[in-house]
């Protein structure tokens, strides 16, 4: 195949191409979150606080919304797949750093660069929506997002897995070749992109916030998000903390396999996308995040109970991925012209939130412990149903409008 063939918009996706880029898009996406049943042996291999190793994960996540803000726009301007083979390099030697850091300054650094440069999930996505036919789109895209939900569900159960058996820096080492087993696979099957956006990247970066400040949805989207995903940091940090007090006395693995019963939430999120397609999504969107209260609510009487933290897991993934979905379908029917840059603004944002949550679940669990995590839980997602009703008469309006 001649690697440096150029695709035109709307020509249609072959189904090996389609496959690679769903399966890309898991495997890149679970970088960020290989960390998480791992951190209290990292912790002990540095030899600091598990409090403190939660840092690893919310400068991971720091680093991807940094890596979205600055690298994601470049997507509009230079040839796609050349900007994706290039980011690969980058995933490997991060991976890499993690891998083999000689001290916990090291892997902390690391860890932010595995973040930034695992973005190429956002670079994908557009790609798929470029190619797709416009009557497929909608399919196309929400085949490759499958890809990025279980990448993001079952890392946890496989780092668990590898960190229990062959140790925490396996599991970097593993990323990395997986990384570059990739890298090859794209170089020889993607087609070329040509950029779109025939401005310099000053002017692209300063429409970002030409759309935050024109785009009420938008706004809401991005907050909603970043409160539900600081939700989801919060719990999914620091559930290895818990699991390895003596009321459970379990490990790193069974943190991981958590992941697989959060599955179930996911799938079920999937479905409550294709209802709010058919209803009012606005209603969805209040029932989706009264998921994540409710969630916390129940991890809040489950410090002993595992019944009560798989029932709970279900629900926070349920409503974490349901509203997700709901943003992504608001933001993107806001303009079709401007659909990435709509994209970065909303999954920074979105990011950030993982990141503050991480940050603060860390901290409250080394003096309130589960309870003090469970509680800013509760605290988030009031807050992001309080956002949500609070635009209800701009959602009215817009609707309207359209």
């Amino acid at each position: 195949m001649d690697t440096s063939k150029t695709a035109k918009a709307n020509t249609g996706i072959s189904k090996p191409t389609l496959w690679v880029m769903t399966i890309a898009t898991g495997l890149v996406v679970a970088n960020i979150y290989y960390a998480q049943p791992l951190l209290e042996d990292i912790a002990k291999t540095y030899h600091v606080s598990n409090g403190t190793a939660g840092n690893i994960a919310m400068l991971t996540q720091m680093g991807y919304a940094f890596g979205i803000l600055f690298l994601i726009p470049l997507g509009d301007m230079l040839k796609r797949k050349r900007l994706i083979m290039v980011d690969f390099g980058l995933i490997v030697l991060a991976l890499l750093l993690a891998a083999f850091a000689p001290n916990f300054p090291v892997m902390l650094i690391a860890s932010f660069l595995i973040g930034f440069t695992s973005v190429v999930p956002q670079l994908i996505i557009p790609m798929a929506a470029h190619l797709s036919k416009p009557e497929e789109r909608g399919k196309t895209v929400g085949f490759v997002m499958s890809g990025l939900l279980i990448g993001i569900l079952l890392s946890r159960t496989i780092s668990g897995f590898v960190g229990e058996r062959f140790g925490w820096h396996a599991m970097f080492m593993i990323a990395a070749a997986l990384m570059l087993l990739l890298w090859a696979i794209i170089y020889f099957l993607f087609p070329e992109i040509e950029p779109q956006y025939n401005g310099n990247y000053g002017g692209l970066m300063r429409s970002l916030i030409t759309l935050i400040q024109t785009e009420p949805l938008l706004r809401l989207a991005a907050l909603r998000g970043a409160l539900c995903y600081a939700c989801f940091g919060a719990f999914w940090t620091t559930l290895i903390f818990l699991l390895r007090q003596p009321q459970f006395n379990l490990g790193s693995e069974a943190a991981g396999l958590f992941g697989l019963v959060g599955a179930f939430g996911a799938l079920g999120a999937a479905a409550m996308g294709r209802i709010s397609d058919k209803t009012n999504p606005y209603t969805v969107t209040t029932f989706s995040i009264l998921l994540i209260i409710i969630s916390f609510v129940v991890f809040f009487f489950s410090g002993r109970s595992l019944a009560g933290l798989i029932i709970g897991v279900i629900l926070l993934d349920l409503g974490v991925q349901a509203t997700h979905i709901s943003n992504q379908t608001t933001i993107f029917s806001l303009s079709q012209e401007a659909r990435n840059r709509l994209n970065t603004v909303y999954m920074v944002t979105y990011f950030l939130g993982g990141a503050a949550g991480t940050f603060l679940a860390s901290r409250v669990w080394n003096t309130w412990h589960w309870q003090g995590v469970t509680v800013i839980g509760i605290i988030l997602s009031v807050a992001a149903e309080l956002v949500h009703l609070s635009y209800r008469k701009t959602v009215r309006l817009n609707l309207k409008l359209n």
